[in-house]
């Protein structure tokens, strides 16, 4: 088991992705896991184990793990500070792509073959192999490369379902985010770019900021600004060449989520989906009264046993590829 940089399209994004080693099908009856006992810091929690896989049942398949990314959700399921904690021990991972590799006797809807990802959280991806009941999972279209389908489910159907659920964004309308550069935050831009959405995508201050507003302009960017500028008063300058948002996306919290609520639009939505900055989200009295803004929240698990039996993540995954 190796790690190794995620990479989609023109950028290289800054999450690593557990690399399976191959092997043959007669050899998938263990596995090797990313496994912890308790909660805690990852580095002095995980071990890596050798898991005897449990029998097949009827309604199970056996799958090959081919790549799991790592996720801060991830990391603060191990500290034990996430809103849903498995039972422990727990093999680390929410997020993963897979290979069917043997189907139970009553198991119609998956193949041999099939490409698979989770379709909830705590399954547990940071390993080789799994056996898994077969409804806890869904098929990806075989043209997806595996490195994006191993990341498809979390931050791309997070920035496609806020910007589908909480405003009608329509061509020219904006949009304004901070953490641009996260997993979320560049499907936000290319979801965005492809339905022409303008997009203003605020990102902390560094050394290679222009390298990296010129990999964000790439993808689809309309503007990339710091956080310093998000509070200076050009700001004004910048609206004049595109409408003030009507949606605002959180996910680092703190000041920099109320600057985000200063520049939208009378009557827009900022939905919170993360709190990196773990510091609490204040909205001015003002922004209430005078502007009627509307402070909303959005977690994809929720959404995701929500619509279970609704609409299904398959229906519309292979769309969210290709606006990416």
């Amino acid at each position: 088991m190796k790690l190794s940089l995620l990479t989609r399209g023109r950028l290289v994004y800054r999450t690593a992705v557990l690399l399976k080693n191959s092997y043959s099908v007669s050899a998938v009856r263990d596995s090797a896991a990313l496994l912890h006992r308790n909660h805690g810091e990852p580095s002095q929690v995980l071990q890596l184990e050798d898991l005897v896989l449990p029998q097949m049942g009827p309604e199970s398949v056996l799958v090959k793990m081919l790549a799991a990314p790592i996720n801060p959700s991830d990391l603060n399921m191990i500290q034990g500070t996430y809103a849903i904690l498995p039972e422990l021990p727990a093999v680390g991972g929410n997020e993963g792509v897979a290979r069917v590799m043997e189907v139970g006797d009553e198991v119609k809807a998956l193949k041999v073959g099939d490409w698979v990802i989770p379709r909830d959280a705590g399954i547990g991806t940071w390993r080789t192999a799994a056996v898994l009941k077969a409804d806890d999972l869904v098929t990806l279209p075989k043209d997806i490369p595996v490195l994006s389908a191993a990341t498809l489910g979390v931050n791309p159907c997070t920035a496609f379902r806020m910007l589908s659920d909480f405003e009608e964004l329509k061509p020219g309308d904006t949009v304004i985010q901070n953490a641009a550069n996260s997993g979320v935050g560049q499907a936000v831009i290319q979801i965005a770019a492809a339905k022409g959405i303008q997009s203003i995508n605020v990102v902390r201050d560094r050394p290679d900021l222009q390298q990296l507003s010129e990999r964000l302009t790439a993808l689809g960017a309309t503007h990339v600004i710091t956080e310093e500028t998000l509070r200076r008063p050009e700001m004004k300058e910048l609206f004049k060449s595109c409408p003030r948002p009507k949606l605002a996306l959180n996910g680092v919290g703190g000041k920099s989520a109320t600057e985000l609520l200063r520049h939208l639009q009378s009557g827009g939505s900022m939905v919170t989906y993360g709190g990196m900055a773990k510091q609490p989200v204040t909205v001015p009295v003002s922004a209430l009264i005078f502007k009627d803004v509307k402070i909303r929240g959005f977690w994809v698990t929720q959404w995701k046993r929500d619509n279970k039996h609704g609409e299904c993540l398959q229906s519309y995954i292979h769309d969210i590829y290709k606006a990416l």
